[in-house]
């Protein structure tokens, strides 16, 4: 039996979101991969010194603080799920560029899996940008749910 998706911008926007986040997540994973066996603080405060970032920032500072704690396990766990994570995006965002339903399915219970993680940051650090991205995977969840249920009833 033949899949049939409708075709969609929409669909492939949010294809393109996904496998984005799965190709930064693992430029990410190599970034902090990269750390190991070096003093993160100190390489982190090379880049800050080459970007021309303030040093007395408050989110330059925020993140050395954090980094001066990383030891190497906690590097190699914090890279290795970032791997994971993108694996989940990249697999959803080539299921929805193909127009797999299956990928629709499988978007929908991850992004709503995670919705709770991400409310929970947003209560203990509320950002802009965490509610943005919030409003963006509701809208993808609801989005897709609904193009579900229309493809469903034809």
């Amino acid at each position: 039996m033949k899949e049939k998706v409708t075709d969609d911008k929409w669909l492939l926007i949010i294809a393109a979101f996904k496998l984005m986040k799965g190709l930064l997540l693992i430029a990410a994973g190599i970034g902090i991969l990269r750390l190991l066996h070096k003093n993160a603080a100190d390489v982190l405060t090379q880049w800050i010194d080459v970007l021309r970032v303030d040093p007395d920032n408050r989110y330059a500072h925020a993140v050395l603080t954090r980094v001066v704690f990383l030891d190497d396990r906690r590097l190699k766990e914090i890279g290795l799920g970032s791997f994971c994570y993108a694996a989940l995006f990249l697999t959803e965002g080539f299921g929805l560029f193909f127009r797999k339903r299956w990928a629709q399915y499988f978007t929908i219970i991850v992004t709503a899996s995670l919705l709770p993680l991400e409310l929970f940051e947003m209560v203990r650090h509320p950002s802009p940008g965490k509610a943005i991205v919030i409003l963006l995977n509701v809208a993808i969840v609801v989005y897709l749910a609904f193009g579900l249920r229309r493809n469903f009833e034809h």
